[in-house]
């Protein structure tokens, strides 16, 4: 049986339609495929919404009315247990297509909250409007098939990950796709420009808070990274990608 909703996503900031001719849109994948004609009836059903620190995008238990691309910015999405305790589950950057997709899919409430790390700004298309668009261009309905197949993909890789990697293999490998994501070059190594607390950190590969802070401590003594959880710097990504693989 579906969950009640629990109480209404936090107000955004601020919300607007989408401009004729739209600036930093055109590396969505769901937009990419489409032609000029299409994507400006897609456009046509999308708001851009903007948040900050401390407000939601949607909360545990809400009901599910809105698909959402990340525009600018980051956000997370966590899991709350019953006494309270929050669980970072995936960090979402530009460009990434979220929902709790099979939550949206079969009319369920949001099994999660999807909250920004600091300013984001938020595309949201109405589902009906969404599942009317997938009808009538079977490119983008593809599309969206892929993204799923990928996610249920990195799902289960996590999982395998979960099960058989050792801890520092996996806080590894996570940097590694920070990095990849959201690398940003400097004369000392590559900054991740994702602000992640080392619970955040914890949460995502599935150890406790005390030994991912002990794991960091362990990298920055072997110079395979540098600085705090809140401008960490990795100085030697060849070594980190090795550690993960072994």
């Amino acid at each position: 049986m579906s969950k009640r909703p629990k109480t209404s996503p936090t107000q955004p900031a601020a919300e607007r339609s989408i401009p004729a001719a739209p600036a930093g849109l055109n590396q969505i994948p769901l937009l990419q495929i489409l032609n000029a004609q299409d994507r400006r009836k897609v456009l046509d059903e999308m708001t851009e919404t903007r948040y900050g620190k401390g407000q939601y995008i949607f909360r545990e238990g809400d009901p599910t009315e809105y698909f959402h691309i990340v525009k600018e910015g980051t956000v997370k999405c966590v899991k709350s247990s019953l006494d309270g305790k929050e669980c970072t589950l995936k960090v979402l950057m530009p460009g990434d297509l979220f929902c709790c997709d099979a939550a949206t899919f079969d009319g369920a409430y949001h099994p999660g909250t999807a909250q920004p790390m600091g300013d984001v700004s938020v595309l949201r298309m109405r589902k009906d409007a969404y599942f009317k668009m997938l009808r009538a261009n079977p490119d983008a309905a593809m599309e969206v098939i892929r993204y799923l197949g990928n996610r249920l993909n990195e799902a289960q890789e996590k999982a395998k990950v979960l099960a058989l990697d050792r801890a520092d293999q996996r806080l590894a490998a996570l940097l590694v796709n920070l990095v990849e994501r959201s690398g940003v070059r400097e004369p000392n190594g590559i900054r991740v420009t994702v602000r992640l607390t080392r619970q955040d950190m914890a949460n995502l590969v599935g150890v406790t808070t005390e030994t991912a802070i002990r794991i960091m401590a362990r990298f920055k003594k072997d110079r395979l990274v540098s600085g705090t959880a809140a401008r960490l710097v990795v100085r030697d990504l060849a070594k980190l990608k090795l550690l993960s693989s072994t």
